[in-house]
């Protein structure tokens, strides 16, 4: 019986991550501007925070010259307004080191999206068109996002909108590829979420975990099937840069 039920709960799992993933991933565009961006402390960083030689997100493309992340991702790589920093971004095997700084945050709560300028424009890129309109519940969705410096492309659905305390204005999102519900982990934060027809709707922020204790040590797990498990901050509040392009 035990044996049953468990074939009966996977069927429904796999079930449920085929319904939800294929119709966004294989209208997904090939040639996406999402890239993985890394910046490397130097030494006099170093000292200041012992055992950091650098941090790793995903950032995406508005124009050559204009890159979009979350706010966290900007500030632990200690960009600012003032100077310009090298970053070091990467797609497969093409890898730029451009000097950045940061242009804006943008958000009126606690989930923000900050817009990097580069010194330069970086050659072939094309950004990738903003949504305004909101999501539905439901609604599938896809992201591409570099956890660990490696590309992975994730399906999944919008649940709804936060709407009190530290969720509110984000938009909540279950997202997963097969049985791995931890894959936009280190280094997806910046990520684009985008609808089936190729256009922004939010960017990823943060994972929903908890942590597990065990004699060995500790684990980290996700969220429960068909509960949110993913953070994002709708594109919305970027608006007056949609105009501009």
């Amino acid at each position: 019986m035990g044996r049953r039920l468990f074939s009966i709960l996977a069927l429904v799992l796999v079930l449920a991550s085929s319904r939800v993933d294929a119709g966004c991933i294989d209208a997904a565009p090939p040639n996406h501007a999402t890239v993985s961006i890394t910046r490397h402390f130097d030494a006099q960083e170093q000292e200041e925070r012992p055992g950091v030689v650098g941090i790793r997100g995903t950032g995406w493309f508005l124009s050559p010259t204009s890159m979009v992340t979350v706010d966290h991702v900007a500030a632990a790589m200690s960009l600012s307004g003032e100077e310009w920093k090298p970053v070091e971004i990467a797609k497969g095997e093409s890898k730029h080191s451009i000097p950045a700084r940061l242009h804006r945050l943008a958000g009126p709560h606690a989930q923000k999206i900050a817009v990097l300028e580069l010194q330069t424009a970086h050659p072939d890129i094309q950004g990738f068109q903003l949504r305004m309109e909101p999501l539905v519940p439901e609604e599938p969705v896809v992201s591409f996002a570099y956890p660990g410096g490696h590309l992975r492309v994730v399906g999944g659905r919008f649940v709804q909108y936060g709407n009190d305390g530290k969720f509110a204005g984000a938009a909540l999102l279950e997202m997963y590829d097969g049985y791995d519900r931890l894959v936009l982990d280190h280094g997806s934060s910046g990520a684009p979420v985008l609808d089936c027809a190729g256009r922004v709707v939010a960017v990823v922020s943060n994972l929903f975990t908890t942590t597990i204790p065990f004699i060995s040590g500790t684990m980290r797990v996700s969220t429960a099937w068909g509960s949110p498990n993913v953070l994002s901050v709708p594109v919305p509040v970027l608006k007056d840069l949609a105009r501009a392009q």
